[in-house]
């Protein structure tokens, strides 16, 4: 069938079988340029979808930014474009110097990894890829964030709503310049080993996976503590972060928001969320604490307990709205993933690339999701390959005369 295809037929993709019958326990997905898509098609492999674990998301924080991270989607898929744009509209006229940032990084004001930039840009995208995912008729049972990520999750959950989901966002940045430069380490070893290594203000940011541990302080201790761990034959590396989140330098910062966080509605999850500060789900009392919020800044993140406490509950397939894998790299690490009860699938590439590759990433999401048994919108999921560069950012989802190569098959 795909052989006999001329390329301008391929928006028409997915498509039903030539029998006509819907799909069935048995499913092959298939992600590729129209010139090899025979080719691939026909190395899928089929799989058994009777059981289809659910869906939870799950939103990287500060450190998994990269300069035009999915700027491949946008204006090519209408309903990222769309959620983008009202993200960066609550912040009125810095979001559009975010955006122009963003989409010109050569020609950018602000480096990606400034707090200025690399908050409220993720922000905006694990957000607008949140809602591409619903938008395909996916629905998560749950959600987790990883530090700054963790307001997204919220936002989805029911916690805040989005216009004041960045009205928090905004207070953290507008208090995190005031603190003195600093920066975080990703270190290959465990809390106890870290330990002894610890000081002036130098704290443990996170604990991400078992030997997999974040650092952060102000700039100069910070330094002579990663020098001592390397001489001692650690495996360091730098973040990219210019402010020392989760650590005790944050503490002013920390106090300042609070003020702000008292005048916004906070209400209590509608959904499972799961929270990286207690390890375990969100109680209604720390999600309607703005002290809870605001401590977000100087506390430790217990991703891999919170990601304990999650698969422990059931067998789900989690899927990273945001960019760079960082999150996906974890779970691959944990025991329920390894053994096959649990599954994981990024969104989007690990490191920037191209916009196809960021659409192709998305496509392969989607098949991935599809082929664990979740019937999806595909003419929502055609969107990415029919979606046209010269639209509005905001237009109304109509397609393009332009004939992109990539398409999916199911």
């Amino acid at each position: 069938m795909l052989s006999g295809l001329h390329r301008e037929a391929y928006p028409a993709l997915p498509t039903a079988v030539p029998c006509g019958t819907p799909p069935g326990p048995v499913r092959g997905a298939a992600v590729a340029v129209s010139a090899l898509a025979a080719r691939t098609v026909h190395q899928a492999r089929a799989v058994d979808v009777s059981r289809p674990r659910p869906v939870v998301l799950l939103f990287p924080g500060q450190g998994s930014q990269h300069a035009g991270m999915a700027a491949g989607l946008y204006r090519r898929e209408p309903v990222f474009t769309a959620a983008v744009d009202a993200a960066l509209s609550h912040m009125g006229e810095e979001g559009s110097r975010v955006r122009a940032d963003w989409l010109d990084p050569q020609r950018a004001a602000i480096d990606i990894d400034d707090v200025r930039r690399a908050q409220p840009l993720l922000f905006a995208i694990d957000y607008a890829l949140g809602r591409m995912i619903l938008s395909w008729g996916v629905r998560p049972t749950a959600f987790l964030g990883h530090s700054a990520g963790e307001l997204v999750a919220a936002t989805f959950a029911g916690v805040v709503s989005l216009r004041d989901a960045v009205t928090m966002v905004m207070a953290r940045v507008r208090e995190a310049v005031k603190i003195p430069a600093g920066g975080m380490l990703a270190v290959a070893a465990s809390e106890e080993q870290l330990r002894p290594y610890l000081k002036d203000g130098v704290g443990i940011a996170a604990v991400n996976a078992n030997q997999q541990v974040m650092l952060a302080g102000s700039r100069g201790p910070l330094t002579d503590v990663a020098d001592r761990l390397r001489a001692d034959r650690f495996t360091v590396v730098t973040v990219p972060a210019t402010s020392p989140f989760h650590s005790p330098a944050m503490a002013p910062a920390s106090d300042a928001i609070e003020t702000d966080y008292r005048a916004i509605p906070l209400r209590e999850p509608k959904l499972p969320l799961y929270s990286g500060y207690t390890g375990t789900l969100m109680s209604a009392e720390a999600a309607t604490s703005p002290r809870f919020w605001a401590d977000q800044i100087t506390d430790t993140v217990f991703f891999r307990n919170a990601l304990d406490e999650l698969l422990a509950a059931d067998d789900v397939l989690l899927v990273e709205a945001g960019p760079r894998q960082t999150l996906t790299a974890f779970a691959r690490r944990h025991r329920s993933v390894r053994l096959g009860a649990g599954a994981v699938s990024p969104l989007l590439p690990a490191r920037a690339g191209t916009p196809e590759a960021d659409r192709q990433s998305v496509l392969n999401a989607a098949a991935r999701i599809w082929t664990e048994g979740h019937d999806l919108d595909l003419n929502a999921i055609a969107r990415l390959w029919t979606w046209s560069d010269e639209a509005a950012p905001a237009a109304t989802g109509s397609t393009a005369s332009r004939i992109p190569a990539e398409a999916l098959v199911a």
